[in-house]
C-alpha cells in the first residue's frame, strides 16, 4: 500500500458499533482505550501535567485516572528521576524513547519500562511490566548468526525462511509466518517457523479483506504491533475526548493501543491467544509482514521486541537486493540461452531451423509450457501447444486485431477472444512477436492456465451468524483450507520476458536483411553463370555424345580385332603374347564399362523423373527372373519379406537400384549358399538425414550374408569409381553402380545407406518420398 494512495478512516464512527459491515471504515488510530498489561498517561508538553490518563491505573498502580488527572509525575516518580526526564522532554519525536524506571512514589516501588515520544500535540508516556524472570534481552553471537544468515541468502524466499526461523527463536512464539501481498492485495504464506505439532499455514492464500485499507495505513507508519493476550478487556482513556480537538487522541504510534474489536474475534476464531506483527515495507509500499502467533498469552519484552524490529527494517532493506538476485539468476538464464539460440540461427542455412532443430530452442528462452513458430505457410510447434487448426485460429484472429502490432501479449487470452477459452489449457497466456508485414508469421509463447489450486485460508465470503435473533457478521468461524480456481489465467509475463522476445524478433530482423542483401549481390552474379552454365551443360552434352559414340566405337573395334588376333594368331605367339592380348581384351571391356557407367551418371543428374504409379513388387519380380540364371549360377536365394506398395515413382529408375543392389548382394560374397531379403523397413527406421517417418518415406532394404562393409567405408563406397576391393576380386566391376543409385534415390528426395560390419553381411536401405 503506497502512503499516497491511503484510504484512511471515518471519525464519524467515534463511538459506533464496529462491525463486519463498517470496519473497513473504524478509525482505529483513535481508539480511545488501550490494552491492559501496561497504563498510559498523556501529558500536556507546556505544563507536563497530565490530560489522560487510562482507567487501569487503580488496579496497576492503586491510583485512579481521576486522581491522575491535572497532576506532574511526582506522585509516581522521586525528585532525582524527575530530574533525569526533565532534558528528554524537548528531544521527544514520534520515534520511541525507553528509559527502565522504579516507581518509587508508588507502593512497592514496582520497576516498569517507560516508553516515551511526542504526537498529536501530547506527550506520551507507556508503562510496560518487567517480568522479574525476563528473556535475555540481546544475545549478539545469535543475532550476527542470525544477519549472517539474511545476508547469505541467495533468493528471496531463503531470505523470508531465515526471517522468520530467527524472530521465533529470538521471542518464542508458537508460529511465525512471512506473508507477502499479492497486486490484488491478497496474500500468501510464503515462509513459515512453528512447532511440529501445529497445523502448516504455508502457502495458503488469504483474502484481501481480511486486511483493511485503514490497518494497511497505519502499518505503513507504525512497524510493530503486539497484543499479549487476544482476551483483553480494553482499558478506557480518562477523559476519551482530546483537550483540543473533538476526538480522542491519536494513537498511531502508541505502544498500547487498543485494537479492532473484529481483529480481535478474528484472532480468537483462529485459536490465537497473542500475536505480533513486523511490517514489510519496500519503497513506501507494504510489501508483506512477519506475522507472530501463540496459542496462549504471551509478553514479550519491548527490547527484545524492538530486537525483531531490528531484523524487519535489516530486512525491509536488503530485500531488493534478494529480489534483484532472483532477476539475475532468471535474466542470466534468458541472456546465456538466447545467445545460444542466435549462435545456432547463425548456423544453419535456413536460419528458422535455428529457432528449433536443436537444444537450446526458442522455447527454452522463456518459461513457458510451449511454443510455436508459424513462418511462410508452417507452423513449428514445440512442447505444449494448441493443435496447429487452433494456431491457425488464433493467427487470424493476431491479424484481423492487431496488424500494427509488433508485441502482443497477455495472461488471458480469453478477456480477449471468447474463443481462447477452447485453448486455455495450454494458452491462457500469450506472448507474440511479429515476424514480417505478412500475415500469420509469428513466433509465439505459451503459458497454460493456472488452474493453480490457489488455496486460500477460508471461504472469501464473510459468515452470517444469529446472534439474539437478529443477523450479524461475523469472520470466518474456520480456517480450514479451500480451492479456488483461477479461470482462463496463466502467470503474468514479467518484463524481461517481454524484452528477451522483443530482442528476438530484431535479431530475426537482422539476419533477414543481412540474407536478403546476400541474395541480391548472389542474383546478379548467379544471372551472369547462368548462361555459362548452359554453355556447360552442351559441352557435356557433346561429351557424353563422344564417350558413348565417338569412343565406344574404337573401343569396339580394338576389342574385336584383340579376339580376332587370338582366334588366328595364337598359335603363331608364345604364351607371354597371348597373355598380352588377353590383357588387352578385357582393359578394352574395362573402358568401355566406365565410359558407360560415366554417361548413365551424368544423365541421372541431369534428366527429370517420369514419374507413374509403379507396383514396386512387380518391379522387383521383373529383376529378380532377370537375374534369375546368375543367381541359379552362384548358389543365391532371394526372398521378399512382405508384399511391397504400389507408389508413384519413376519406374525405370527405381528398377535400376534395386538391380544394382540385388546384385552386389549376389555378387559380394563368400557363403557357400547365398541369401538376400528385400523388403520394407519398420517403421521407426531413420536415415542418417533423419528421412524415413512413415507419413513422409517410403523405406526399402536390400539384407545380405556376404562379406560386409567395415563402418570407416560406409560413406566411400556411394562415391563415383569408389571400389574396396581389386578390380580381379568378386567379379569386378566399375565402383559406379552406388553412385548412380545414390544419385536415383536423391533424385526422388529420398537417401540411401548401409548398416553392415565387416564379415557379418550388409543391409542397404533407401528412402523415397510419398509427395513427389
Amino acid at each position: 500500500m503506497d502512503q499516497s494512495a491511503v484510504i484512511y478512516s471515518d471519525e464519524s464512527l467515534i463511538n459506533a458499533p464496529i462491525t463486519l459491515t463498517n470496519c473497513d471504515r473504524e478509525p482505529i488510530h483513535i481508539p480511545g482505550s488501550v490494552q491492559p498489561y501496561g497504563f498510559l498517561l498523556c501529558l500536556d508538553p507546556d505544563t507536563k501535567r497530565v490530560v489522560h490518563a487510562s482507567e487501569n491505573t487503580q488496579a496497576l498502580i492503586g491510583l485512579s485516572a481521576q486522581e491522575l488527572i491535572g497532576t506532574g509525575l511526582e506522585q509516581l516518580l522521586s525528585p532525582a528521576t524527575l530530574a533525569e526526564l526533565a532534558p528528554l522532554w524537548p528531544t521527544l519525536t514520534e520515534a520511541a524513547k525507553l528509559l527502565g524506571i522504579r516507581l518509587e512514589q508508588v507502593e512497592g516501588q514496582p520497576f516498569y519500562k517507560l516508553i516515551l515520544h511526542r504526537y498529536d500535540q501530547l506527550l506520551w508516556l507507556e508503562f510496560e511490566p518487567v517480568e522479574e524472570t525476563g528473556a535475555s534481552v540481546l544475545d549478539l553471537p545469535s543475532l550476527n548468526v542470525a544477519l549472517g544468515q539474511m545476508l547469505g541468502a541467495t533468493s528471496v524466499l531463503e531470505f523470508c525462511q531465515h526471517a522468520v526461523e530467527q524472530i521465533r527463536d529470538i521471542t518464542g512464539f508458537d508460529r511465525v509466518v512471512m506473508y507477502r501481498f499479492a497486486e490484488d492485495a491478497s496474500g500468501e504464506v510464503v515462509a513459515e517457523a512453528k512447532r511440529e505439532d501445529l497445523e502448516p499455514f504455508l502457502g495458503l492464500h488469504y483474502p484481501a479483506t481480511d486486511i483493511p485499507q485503514q490497518a494497511r495505513a497505519m502499518y505503513l507508519k507504525n512497524w510493530l504491533r503486539f497484543i499479549p493476550d487476544v482476551a483483553y478487556v480494553p482499558a478506557r482513556l480518562h477523559p476519551v475526548m482530546h483537550p483540543t480537538a473533538p476526538r480522542p487522541p491519536d494513537m498511531t504510534h502508541a505502544v498500547l493501543r487498543s485494537v479492532s474489536p473484529i481483529h480481535l474475534e478474528y484472532l480468537r476464531n483462529m485459536g490465537v491467544a497473542a500475536t505480533m506483527t513486523i511490517s514489510i515495507i519496500q519503497d513506501g509500499v507494504l510489501w508483506g509482514m512477519i506475522t507472530c502467533h501463540h496459542l496462549t498469552p504471551r509478553l514479550v519484552s519491548y527490547e527484545l521486541r524492538e530486537l525483531c524490529l531490528f531484523i524487519g527494517k535489516t530486512f525491509s532493506a536488503l530485500l531488493r537486493s534478494k529480489q534483484q538476485h532472483d532477476d539475475y539468476a532468471y535474466q542470466l538464464h534468458i541472456r546465456e540461452t538466447q545467445a545460444r539460440l542466435f549462435e545456432l540461427i547463425g548456423r544453419h542455412e535456413n536460419f528458422m531451423e535455428g529457432l528449433y532443430a536443436r537444444k537450446p530452442t526458442v522455447q527454452d528462452v522463456i518459461a513457458c509450457g510451449g511454443a510455436a513458430i508459424c513462418f511462410e505457410g508452417q507452423i513449428i510447434t514445440l512442447g505444449a501447444t494448441p493443435s496447429q487448426p487452433q494456431i491457425q485460429e488464433l493467427l487470424e484472429w493476431l491479424g484481423q486485431n492487431l496488424p500494427q502490432e509488433d508485441v502482443f501479449y497477455t495472461d488471458s487470452y480469453a478477456r480477449h477472444n471468447p474463443a481462447g477459452v477452447s485453448i486455455r489449457g495450454a494458452a491462457s497466456g500469450l506472448l507474440a512477436i511479429s515476424l514480417s508485414q505478412k500475415p500469420g508469421d509469428y513466433i509465439i509463447w505459451f503459458r497454460p492456465e493456472q488452474i493453480q489450486t490457489v488455496t486460500w485460508a477460508g471461504k472469501t465470503q464473510k459468515a452470517e451468524v444469529m446472534q439474539d435473533g437478529q443477523l450479524h457478521l461475523s469472520p470466518r468461524q474456520s480456517f480450514e483450507a479451500w480451492s479456488q480456481t483461477v479461470d482462463n489465467t496463466s502467470a503474468p509475463w514479467r518484463p524481461i520476458e517481454i524484452e528477451a522476445a522483443q530482442e528476438i524478433r530484431l535479431h530475426l530482423s537482422d539476419v533477414r536483411l543481412k540474407i536478403f542483401n546476400e541474395l541480391q549481390a548472389r542474383a546478379a552474379s548467379l544471372s551472369r553463370l547462368n548462361s555459362e552454365l548452359e554453355r556447360s551443360n552442351d559441352e557435356l552434352d557433346s561429351f557424353a555424345y563422344v564417350a558413348s559414340h565417338d569412343l565406344k566405337e574404337p573401343l569396339r573395334g580394338i576389342h574385336n580385332y584383340s579376339i580376332f588376333l587370338l582366334e588366328d594368331y595364337a598359335a603363331q605367339l608364345d604364351a607371354e603374347g597371348v597373355n598380352k592380348l588377353q590383357t588387352l581384351v578385357r582393359l578394352s571391356q574395362r573402358m568401355e564399362a566406365l565410359i558407360e557407367s560415366l554417361l548413365q551418371l551424368s544423365r541421372v543428374g541431369r534428366q527429370e523423373l517420369t514419374l507413374v504409379e509403379t507396383n514396386v513388387q512387380e518391379v522387383v519380380e521383373d529383376v529378380l527372373d532377370m537375374l534369375q540364371p546368375r543367381f541359379e549360377q552362384t548358389g543365391t536365394t532371394v526372398s521378399i519379406a512382405s508384399q511391397l506398395p504400389t507408389i508413384r515413382c519413376d519406374q525405370v529408375r527405381i528398377r535400376e537400384v534395386f538391380n544394382n543392389l540385388l546384385t552386389n548382394a549376389m555378387r559380394y560374397s563368400d557363403a557357400s549358399h547365398r541369401t538376400v531379403q528385400v523388403g520394407l523397413a519398420p517403421a521407426e527406421t531413420r536415415g542418417p538425414r533423419g528421412t524415413g517417418t512413415p507419413e513422409d518415406f517410403y523405406v526399402f532394404y536390400v539384407r545380405d550374408n556376404g562379406i560386409g562393409i567395415d563402418p570407416k567405408h560406409h560413406e566411400n563406397i556411394f562415391k563415383i569409381f569408389k571400389r574396396l576391393h581389386t578390380q580381379e576380386k568378386y567379379g569386378g566391376g566399375t565402383g559406379a553402380g552406388l553412385a548412380i543409385a545414390k544419385k536415383m534415390v536423391e533424385k526422388h528426395h529420398g537417401e540411401i545407406w548401409v548398416e553392415s560390419v565387416l564379415g557379418q553381411g550388409a543391409t542397404f536401405y533407401f528412402s523415397l518420398s510419398k509427395h513427389l
